[in-house]
C-alpha cells in the first residue's frame, strides 16, 4: 500500500509515465477526470480505506496542496511517495500545444504552473522523492 503524488507542470509527462509504470497496480485520481475535489476525497479516503494503491495524477504545484494527500495517507499509516518530473518550461508548452481538444491547456495556465511550482521535500512528510526527466529519446529517467 503506498500513496503516489505526481508534482509537475501540465505536459511534464506525468499521465503518461502512469501508464507506463503504475497502470495495472494503482487507481488514478486525477481532477481532470472527476472534476471536484469533493470527489477525489472520497475516491481517495476508498482507497484507504481498502489499502489500494494510488496515484494522485494532478498538477500539485503547492506544498499547501500537497499536505492534503500527505495527511490523509499519514493518517491510515500508509507510505506517501512523491514523483517531480523536472521540465523546461519550453518543453512543456511544446508537449502540451501537441495534446488535442478540451486537454491542451492554455500556454498562461502552463507558465502560471511552472511560475508557482513548489518542489517536494521531506520536511513536507514524503517517505520518498524520486526526480522524474523526459530525455530526448522521450525515456523517462528516474533518479
Amino acid at each position: 500500500m503506498e500513496a503516489v503524488i505526481f508534482i509537475g507542470v501540465q505536459g511534464s509527462g506525468k499521465t503518461t509515465f502512469y501508464r507506463e509504470r503504475f497502470f495495472d497496480t494503482h487507481i488514478r485520481i486525477s481532477l481532470d477526470m472527476l472534476r471536484t475535489r469533493a470527489r477525489e476525497q472520497i475516491l481517495v479516503r476508498a482507497c484507504l480505506l481498502a489499502r489500494q494503491p494510488f496515484v494522485v495524477d494532478n498538477t500539485n504545484a503547492l506544498a499547501s496542496q500537497r499536505a492534503v494527500y500527505i495527511a490523509m495517507a499519514k493518517e491510515a499509516r500508509c507510505p506517501v511517495i512523491a514523483y517531480f518530473f523536472r521540465t523546461e518550461l519550453r518543453e512543456a508548452l511544446r508537449r502540451n500545444a501537441a495534446r488535442a481538444g478540451k486537454q491542451a491547456i492554455p500556454a498562461g495556465g502552463v507558465i502560471g504552473t511552472f511560475k508557482r511550482l513548489q518542489p517536494p521535500a521531506r520536511e513536507e512528510g514524503f517517505d520518498e522523492i524520486h526526480t522524474v526527466v523526459l530525455n530526448t529519446a522521450g525515456e523517462f529517467e528516474v533518479s
